[in-house]
């Protein structure tokens, strides 16, 4: 499985000091019980790194993913954003109350309205925008930074908080006249020290503009890195890369989330594109469960990717777990070693993977009947045409034809199995379940760019198929949403 997904294994994190839990005054059993919870919860987790006063004390990759396995951050690119920002500000090549418009001369209209004229480069850290929504969404085939521009706003600008997205991209737009650079790339020159991983990178809309708002693809460990950044206000090994005044600002709470706030945890307040959280904490946060999370109380930095899309509540109950199992019980001092269950902990976490669904058990009758059946669907607005379904003893695979372009997904049984998904070439791992005797369920998660997943319920008829498709994926697979009825029509 991860020689498909992986790149050669190396030791990304040897920058950083590695001790048990309880060299850093944590119980291992503690991580052990945090783990298990979030496995009983079923939560789609994809990496976990923890980290108490510059220790690095535990981390896992859930299979097929590895320490090496890019991963898109999706808003967690917003305080990369940010800091490109703070770093502009430092030499000297942007104020933050300068308004936003006098850098996009040729992106403004004639009659600009004026609360767009007012906004400031503050504003839109802070995100009271005089937008209420992503204005690169009205229309995605046209301009995106400017349709920020160009989009009627809503009220004025510094009054509310609501999430735009837009606001992100249109600074790293900003970022890149002013560097001369893609953002990601000034980034990395700025902060060379860090080492962020070379092959990570920003996605770019369809002008070139990389996606500071949604768009960076990296590892988790590079996520350490910035955290370990923001936690050290800027200063690494007496250096001062990025302003410690910038930072802490970045990371307190200046606009007010509570009305607009999907989750209790995204309810304590927001800075410069980061959050607040919890329990005096900050968080850069990315839809689906990325995570960047310091809580200075206790110096405790914590990582995690993941793919919460579709799960209700999914990322409160990650920050539930952190909160119950591992921050009551974490102490001032060092605690005595516990071998055994630090040796416990190291062998959950070497071997954890994405869970399969259901078990390996199959309903044989059902699959010897229906396996080879070619059937032919009704005329429908996504341009899927014949179906077959084929099985062995713990796979199976789905053939079909779609734009008139033939296509399989393959998929196991008690197992995952990966492959690169049809029409949009995304790397999948899918696994299968019969839920009744005619009705199988399977899901692929998308393992690459545009994590998420691609769901498919099929129940069998006598002589037909009906399949229902969800996507659960922010941009692509627009196609595999809706239902399909195909009739029987010769057996391969």
């Amino acid at each position: 499985v991860g020689s498909e997904m992986c790149i050669r294994d190396r030791d990304i994190t040897m920058n950083f000091k590695k001790g048990s839990p309880e060299s850093a005054g944590i119980p291992s059993g503690c991580l052990l019980h945090f783990l298990d919870r979030l496995q009983k919860k079923q939560v789609p987790m994809h990496s976990f790194l923890l980290m108490r006063h510059d220790t690095l004390i535990a981390e896992g990759y859930y299979a097929p993913y590895q320490k090496d396995t890019l991963h898109r951050m999706f808003s967690i690119s917003k305080s990369f954003t940010s800091i490109a920002i703070g770093l502009l500000e430092a030499e000297g090549k942007l104020s933050l109350d300068d308004p936003i418009v006098s850098y996009f001369p040729d992106k403004i209209p004639a009659n600009v309205h004026p609360w767009i004229a007012a906004m400031t480069i503050r504003d839109m850290l802070m995100m009271p925008t005089c937008h209420a929504a992503t204005t690169y969404k009205v229309d995605m085939k046209s301009d995106w930074v400017e349709s920020f521009f160009t989009v009627p706003p809503t009220h004025p600008a510094g009054k509310l908080f609501h999430y735009d997205t837009s606001s992100a991209h249109t600074l790293s737009a900003l970022v890149e006249r002013l560097s001369g650079m893609p953002m990601l790339d000034y980034l990395k020159e700025k902060l060379s020290v860090l080492e962020f991983s070379d092959e990570s990178y920003m996605l770019t809309d369809p002008f070139g503009v990389s996606m500071g708002g949604s768009g960076l693809v990296a590892l988790p460990s590079d996520l350490l890195k910035f955290g370990y950044l923001l936690s050290h206000d800027g200063n690494i090994d007496g250096t001062q890369l990025v302003s410690a005044s910038y930072i802490k600002t970045a990371t307190s709470h200046l606009s007010d989330t509570r009305i607009t706030a999907p989750l209790p945890s995204e309810a304590c307040g927001y800075g410069y594109q980061i959050w607040r959280s919890e329990k005096n904490g900050f968080v850069c946060y990315g839809m689906g469960g990325q995570f960047i999370h310091y809580l200075p109380d206790y110096d405790l930095l914590f990582v995690t990717t993941a793919d919460t899309q579709g799960l209700a509540g999914g990322n409160q109950l990650i920050y539930d777990a952190l909160y119950d199992e591992i921050l009551p019980f974490i102490q001032a001092d060092p605690l005595p070693e516990d071998q055994k269950t630090h040796t416990e902990l190291l062998s959950v976490l070497s071997s954890l993977a994405i869970a399969p669904l259901g078990d390996s058990a199959m309903t044989a009758a059902v699959t010897s009947q229906v396996s080879g059946k070619r059937y032919m669907f009704k005329p429908n607005s996504s341009e899927f045409t014949n179906f077959t379904a084929d099985f062995t003893n713990d796979e199976g695979c789905f053939t079909f034809t779609l734009h008139g372009r033939p296509c399989s997904i393959h998929f196991g049984f008690g197992k995952l199995v990966c492959g690169q998904f049809p029409v949009y070439d995304q790397r999948y791992a899918a696994s299968g379940v019969w839920v009744s005797e005619n009705t199988l369920y399977v899901r692929a998660h998308v393992i690459d760019a545009f994590v998420g997943s691609v769901h498919f319920e099929v129940v069998f008829g006598d002589a037909d198929v009906t399949v229902f498709m969800r996507k659960q994926e922010e941009s692509l697979f627009g196609e595999f949403q809706g239902h399909l009825v195909g009739m029987v029509c010769g057996c391969l």
